[in-house]
């Protein structure tokens, strides 16, 4: 039996132009620019020698750019995920790193397959901004998570700051300093831009707005409140603490809930590439008697179209808003 290596070099070749674009990441920016760093970035930085104001103004820029870059062409497909993410890459370095990785794509599969120039072409530029999505949705999803379960923690510890006496500003402070990132480096620009004159309610809107959170703006509106109209800010504090992580206890219940349904729709999804995958490795002459034909092309933009409306479907039956 006849075995074609191909498929397999192709998602090889996939999956290292994925760990390239984290490796420079790392590589350009530092371990302190990773989530599970224990000191938050921001510390960091004021730790090697970087002045307050430096600091402030290079996390404002990163903080700002992608969706400032949104006329740039399809660049505004990936500026919303990449601001959530907090991407230090500049829009520019982002599109750079796309056309170097769909480069080295294109040599991989010059190199270890024997497809044809347009193949190889289109699926290069394919891998190469495919692997920067998907590598930013990732970012993504992983730091509004934490964001997500950070917040309670965060704005309990405000509460016993604000009981013990302190300023509210004070309070944030402690918090940029107690707690990791993300959440940690997003409270020492509020401290900081507090420091220097801006309104702490319009910075946690700015926040809230920033990462489209729910949660941050039930906090920044409390605030507000409370500067409009008195009232105790830690009693409010503590009882919006009590409502975020009943929201997230109920987000985790959704999410469990329903994990059987997503785990099937992604495997009914997955399931005919898969396949498709799997014959050619073993039978690469499959599809020879009637590839040639009128209508293997028309029929395999019909299953690949039934395939994507399968997706959205599977996704639309499983996202429940709570």
């Amino acid at each position: 039996m006849q075995l074609s290596i191909e498929p397999i070099i192709y998602g090889l070749i996939f999956v290292g132009v994925l760990a390239l674009v984290e490796g420079l990441y790392l590589t350009v920016f530092g371990r302190s620019i990773s989530l599970n760093s224990r000191v938050n970035r921001r510390l960091d930085m004021l730790e090697k020698g970087a002045a307050r104001e430096e600091v402030l103004e290079q996390l404002r820029k990163e903080m700002s750019q992608h969706m400032n870059a949104k006329g740039i062409p399809f660049y505004s497909l990936l500026a919303d995920k990449a601001q959530k993410a907090n991407i230090a890459f500049s829009p520019r370095a982002l599109i750079m790193i796309m056309g170097l990785l769909t480069v080295l794509a294109f040599l991989g599969l010059t190199i270890g397959t024997t497809a044809s120039l347009p193949i190889r072409a289109l699926v290069s530029v394919v891998m190469g901004v495919g692997a920067v999505f998907f590598w930013v949705n990732g970012k993504a999803k992983k730091r509004l998570g934490l964001l997500e379960e950070q917040l309670p923690d965060a704005v309990e510890l405000m509460v016993r700051s604000l009981r013990v006496g302190h300023p509210f500003a004070s309070a944030v402070n402690i918090v940029a300093k107690e707690v990791a990132d993300p959440l940690g480096t997003e409270f020492g620009m509020i401290a900081d831009e507090a420091a220097y004159g801006r309104d702490i309610s319009e910075s946690l809107k700015g926040l809230a707005e920033r990462m489209d959170m729910q949660d941050l703006r039930f906090l920044a509106v409390a605030v507000t409140i409370q500067q409009q109209s008195g009232g105790n800010l830690a009693e409010i504090l503590e009882g919006l603490a009590k409502v975020i992580r009943s929201r997230f206890k109920l987000f985790r219940r959704v999410k469990a809930i329903t994990a059987e349904a997503k785990w099937s729709g992604m495997f009914l999804s997955a399931f005919p590439i898969i396949a498709i995958i799997v014959i050619s490795v073993l039978k690469p002459d499959y599809y020879d008697d009637v590839k040639d034909t009128a209508l293997f092309i028309p029929a395999a933009l019909g299953v690949g179209t039934f395939l994507v409306i399968n997706v959205i479907f599977m996704k639309i039956m499983v996202n429940i808003k709570v």
